[in-house]
């Protein structure tokens, strides 16, 4: 009867394994400046108290209960030791950064980093750097550094083996330069025209420059994915905080699928393995989409809302490619926090909605 009971038991612990295992779940997380008291961000004034740390600690552990993603793309990471030990308790065994932020005054920080975790094990990670031969090829400085620099985590996913997961946190569009002080005599003629144009003029250059900035790290950041995938032939997932709609001129190039080359056609079979698909238009692809939902922002400015966060899959993962192992099942951006917020539950959460999204293994 024990011997009976004990195979029982075997046979039910196999079965939950491989439920699990044909599904993934991946999420990207902009933790919205995650960073242990005493440390302070940008400013001395910013610390966190313990209260007010020890919430932020709980709401990420409940979404991570609720949600159960496999692999986590975190962005806006100060403190990775604590991120890194407050996984580890959940049960993310695996955990990389490649970078680390400025500390200024001893305890005031700026620059954030990115993050991944894993429940499946990492292999190799290393820092994505800019090319310096295609930086000049394209008419900007040899010495062009990311504003973040992008993370390449190279791990061992059940059925589909080793998969180059990159988490990014490109340039936001918050202007690069800034009008400078007004030396008019303001307080006895209020906003002066000198400082009305400078303000004008210093917003539409230091936007460009932003923009010129989000462009260039997404080339050169998919220039580097394609020569990874050509050199390796390892699956890709591309994630993070994008700053921007890769629909926009700046990120096209991240989910482009044509070239100019008129032969295009002959070529397909080569080209499809190396496009990159945003994993929402995958999900409405699929044939249980519900393909009356609108996608959700996942950042809102003022009361306007809109789609920073992407998760980008290769062909492995799309099912209208006949080699694929895995499709989209479901796709989520957790926003309850941004659109009905409680300030006992969310004070302490983040900015932005949490993408997530389910690999099914096809049939």
């Amino acid at each position: 009867m024990d011997t009976l009971h004990d195979l029982d038991t075997l046979v039910l612990a196999n079965t939950a394994t491989n439920i699990i295992n044909d599904t993934l779940k991946i999420a990207t997380f902009n933790l919205f400046n995650y960073i242990e008291p005493p440390l302070a961000y940008y400013d001395f004034e910013n610390i966190y108290s313990q209260e007010s740390w020890q919430k932020k600690q709980a709401w990420i552990c409940d979404y991570l209960a609720q949600y159960q993603p496999d692999v986590i793309g975190f962005q806006e990471v100060f403190s990775a030791n604590a991120l890194q030990q407050l996984l580890a308790e959940q049960g993310y065994n695996h955990f990389s950064v490649v970078d680390e932020p400025n500390i200024i005054d001893d305890y005031i920080c700026r620059d954030p980093v990115v993050a991944i975790a894993s429940r499946y094990p990492i292999k190799a990670v290393s820092a994505i750097m800019a090319d310096p031969h295609i930086a000049t090829s394209i008419g900007i400085s040899a010495d062009f550094a990311f504003s973040r620099k992008p993370l390449r985590a190279t791990i061992d996913l059940p059925h589909i083996g080793d998969t180059d997961c990159y988490v990014v946190h490109l340039k936001s569009k918050r202007p690069m330069l800034e009008a400078a002080p007004d030396s008019g005599n303001a307080a006895d003629t209020g906003l002066t025209k000198t400082h009305v144009l400078a303000t004008l003029k210093a917003e539409i250059m230091g936007s460009w420059g932003s923009s010129i900035q989000r462009g260039s790290e997404a080339a050169l950041l998919y220039h580097a994915i394609l020569e990874r995938r050509e050199e390796s032939g390892h699956p890709v997932i591309l994630m993070g905080d994008f700053n921007d709609d890769i629909q926009q001129t700046p990120l096209q190039c991240l989910t482009t699928n044509s070239i100019r080359d008129r032969q295009v056609s002959d070529q397909k079979q080569i080209l499809d393995t190396f496009w990159l698909t945003d994993s929402f238009t995958l999900y409405q692809n699929t044939d249980n989409a519900d393909h009356k939902v609108s996608r959700s922002p996942t950042h809102y400015y003022g009361a306007k809302g809109n789609v920073l966060d992407y998760i980008l899959l290769s062909c492995e993962f799309n099912a209208e490619y006949n080699a694929s192992l895995f499709e989209v099942s479901a796709y989520q951006t957790y926003d309850r926090h941004l659109i009905n917020p409680i300030f006992d539950r969310d004070g302490n959460s983040t900015d932005h909605g949490i993408v997530n999204v389910t690999l099914s293994l096809r049939s």
